[in-house]
């Protein structure tokens, strides 16, 4: 598996492609802006391929207490083979010296994806995630915050988050 880093100018459709159907709408940062953030905010925007063939990518937020794992998908065809194994076993090496945060839709939520939700919940604490009983609601969706590495995350550490995001862009909430 080898590695490309995305910016504005290299970002190609099937990664945007991936990016529009793999998560709900309401937790997507229009295109355009999100390619934005990559330069201005210095968003670590991978894409991860097996000689031509692209298999998914991955943004993270470096910050200086922890790394938000922003973004992670894989394209539908190779879901279940393991790709995402490597893929996020691949990220957590890259970005060990620190703690690691991500947030995901809640699977104690009753939603019409719970099965789904269940089983990334399950991928994540496999591969060394724990929920930090962090939760935050967006419109109708809950969200869990998971975190791997040392060190706690408090609804203080989300507000810091959010605030620096909405330095960059804002949402409609």
């Amino acid at each position: 598996m080898t590695t490309k880093q995305i910016t504005a100018a290299t970002a190609h459709e099937a990664i945007q492609h991936l990016y529009e159907t793999a998560f709900p709408v309401e937790e997507q940062i229009p295109w355009r802006e999100l390619l934005r953030l990559v330069g201005e905010m210095g968003l670590d925007f991978t894409a991860y391929y097996e000689g031509e063939t692209f298999l998914g990518f991955t943004i993270v937020y470096p910050r200086p207490s922890f790394n938000w794992f922003w973004y992670f998908a894989v394209c539908d065809q190779f879901r279940g083979q393991g790709i995402g194994q490597q893929i996020l076993s691949q990220l957590i090496e890259r970005y060990k010296d620190k703690a690691n945060v991500l947030d995901m839709e809640s699977p104690t939520q009753p939603c019409d994806n719970l099965e789904q939700r269940q089983r990334r919940h399950d991928f994540y604490l496999r591969n060394g995630f724990r929920d930090t009983h962090v939760y935050r609601t967006f419109d109708t969706v809950t969200m869990t915050i998971m975190m791997i590495g040392p060190g706690a995350f408090t609804l203080q550490d989300w507000d810091d988050l959010t605030n620096e995001l909405r330095q960059h862009w804002t949402w409609e909430e």
